[in-house]
């Protein structure tokens, strides 16, 4: 059987980044060059029926195996990890498949000898000595969830593999990202995805963070730009091979509820932090992307009304 030459692996498909990374690199690429894997069927219809979908398990070597037996990949976007709160809950499962998820995926690369590799990382790398105001690139991380402690030991490794191996691998530092198009994964930051539906379905929300905290936020058209900018820089411009910092805005609940109040002014927001509120108090409320605009040119296109009209013009298409 002849291989699919020059094809593009994304593994963690269904989630909230890949399910929208995956079909915009079909439009970049051709649907039939970007082959979508996670470790069960995907329930969203296009992703599902717009070009190749494979079941992997990540902590399976042998699935990637497989899949070289078929495929000859040119870069995988490996985007399988288990988020930070659901990650509290099975702290020793989360280790295990953040890291020996991304192990497999690196030594995968090397053998079949990927062009890029990409791997995100994420605020959450920081902790509570880190400065939490306009957070530098390079600065104290002392991260205190399984999350951000994998993310931590990663970027070490993806950096890693660069310098002793040369495998050209990048990364971004998301903040907490906002979609429409994917419900909420088990993240600290979801609840600025939750608000937007929860508002037009009830007109009310009960917020489990409390109403000043200020975490950084990112809508994702822009995190797409950004993980598809990054790939296509000139790797002589990709300066920083631990992971790059990425801001956007940054709000609090009580702003994105005075957002969405622009549009609906009976919407009402209720505060009941959780345990997530302590994950909320470590993390960094404004992000340094200096090296990011410096090094390949990146810059932001929405803020939090921007976001908050585009997201509710969707939302309500999708629901009428």
């Amino acid at each position: 059987m002849t291989k699919q030459k020059n094809a593009i692996l994304v593994i963690g498909a269904c989630g909230q980044l890949g399910s929208e990374l995956t079909l915009e690199l079909r439009k970049i690429y051709g649907d039939a060059n970007v082959v979508a894997a996670d470790i069960q069927y995907p329930k969203q219809a296009d992703l599902r029926e717009s070009g190749p979908f494979e079941i992997v398990d990540v902590l399976t070597p042998q699935h990637l195996t497989e899949l070289a037996s078929r495929y000859k990949f040119k870069q995988i976007y490996h985007l399988a990890a288990i988020l930070s709160a659901t990650g509290e809950k099975n702290p020793k499962f989360a280790w295990r498949l953040n890291m020996d998820g991304l192990f497999n995926v690196l030594d995968f690369a090397l053998e079949q000898k990927v062009e890029k590799v990409y791997w995100p990382s994420s605020i959450a790398v920081f902790g509570p000595n880190s400065p939490r105001q306009n957070t530098p690139q390079d600065t104290i991380m002392d991260p205190n969830t399984v999350y951000g402690i994998s993310k931590q030991a990663g970027e070490r490794w993806c950096e890693y593999y660069f310098n002793k191996y040369g495998l050209d691998v990048r990364s971004l530092r998301y903040p907490g990202l906002i979609g429409y198009k994917a419900l909420p994964g088990g993240g600290t930051t979801d609840y600025a995805v939750d608000i937007y539906h929860q508002a037009l379905a009830l007109g009310t929300y009960k917020c489990f963070l409390s109403e000043n905290t200020r975490l950084p936020m990112m809508y994702m058209p822009d995190a797409l730009k950004a993980t598809i900018d990054l790939m296509h820089a000139p790797a002589e411009q990709v300066k920083v091979r631990s992971s790059y910092n990425l801001a956007a805005m940054s709000f609090t609940p009580q702003e994105i509820a005075a957002s969405i109040q622009r549009h609906y002014p009976d919407f009402t927001i209720t505060y009941d932090p959780d345990s997530r509120q302590q994950i909320a108090d470590s993390w960094p409320q404004s992000i340094n992307d200096s090296a990011a605009r410096q090094d390949w040119g990146w810059n932001p296109q929405y803020d939090l009304h921007t976001m908050t009209d585009d997201m509710l013009r969707h939302l309500k298409r999708i629901n009428n």
